[in-house]
């Protein structure tokens, strides 16, 4: 588990657009994670399962209700974690 003030590993994300726009496509894009936290204040959570019922309705809208009082805080970005198996 990764605590406040850890260093991240060395690692790629890739992450889905639903619009694509100037400098953002649709997807997959890669990124990588220490250069995209370089000097920044994240705040990182996972979800176990992408786009379930669960996760959409329960567990980001927290997040999205927050996300104000975590800017007041010094939170520069805020990021959902999580992965989509096939059975």
């Amino acid at each position: 588990m990764i605590q406040a003030g850890d260093k991240l590993p060395d690692a790629t994300l890739f992450e889905y657009v639903e619009d694509e726009r100037a400098g953002c496509t649709i997807g997959p894009n890669s990124f990588d994670v220490r250069e995209q936290t370089a000097g920044k204040r994240v705040v990182i959570f996972g979800l176990h399962g992408a786009f379930t019922p669960t996760c959409s309705a329960k567990h980001v809208p927290g997040y999205v209700e927050r996300a104000e009082q975590l800017r007041a805080a010094g939170v520069d970005e805020i990021w959902c974690v999580s992965v989509t198996t096939r059975s």
